[in-house]
């Protein structure tokens, strides 16, 4: 059986540390064979605002379909002002879109969560915010969830975590949203489920 996971996050600047922290503990998680789907900065920043008549006419529709299907979901944003950007609310904004849905929203999905900023405090208030967020999508966050100080440097070029603390928490957080949508997807292939 194969598990789908999606990948949410970054910011409009391409190459940006949130979406390479997405990207690396998305690796993690597929390396047990799972389909991944990434929905990246350049993907969020093209979304219309959700509600718009530019929503209603079936942008963004690639987003909910993938999130409909999947097993697990990686969500990386970065901290602005002590919270998630409007560039990834936006998007999970779109997961309204699954409300009718015999599984609404992020129900019965397990969910990763990655805060990016410069600063501890903001880093943690942005996880906290997300973690509320997925509770009130119904979702299942992980027990680890990736607090990432940014600085120059942090990535190499060709997308390498060149810090131990931050790769083994991306690391951690792929595995575990691995292990989540497996355990997930069995229970929803069982008689009766």
């Amino acid at each position: 059986m194969t598990t789908r996971i999606v990948a949410i996050g970054g910011t409009v600047n391409p190459g940006s540390t949130t979406e390479q922290a997405l990207r690396l503990a998305a690796a993690s998680a597929a390396t047990g064979g799972a389909d991944l789907q990434v929905f990246g900065g350049a993907y969020l920043a093209a979304l219309p605002h959700y509600g718009s008549e530019a929503h209603a006419k079936g942008n963004g529709s690639e987003l909910v379909e993938a999130v409909r299907q999947a097993d697990g979901v990686l969500i990386a944003a970065p901290g602005y002002h002590g919270t998630i950007s409007g560039l990834v609310k936006n998007a999970l904004d779109f997961l309204e879109d699954l409300s009718k849905d015999e599984r609404p929203y992020l129900d019965g999905r397990a969910v990763g969560l990655i805060a990016t900023a410069y600063g501890d405090q903001a880093t943690m208030s942005t996880l906290f915010a997300m973690r509320s967020i997925v509770h009130a999508l119904r979702g299942w966050p992980t027990p680890m969830g990736a607090t990432i100080r940014t600085y120059r440097g942090l990535f190499s070029p060709d997308g390498e975590c060149l810090e131990d603390r931050a790769r083994m928490q991306l690391e951690l957080v792929g595995q575990q949203v691995a292990r989540g949508a497996r355990a997930f997807a069995l229970a929803a292939a069982e008689p009766g489920a």
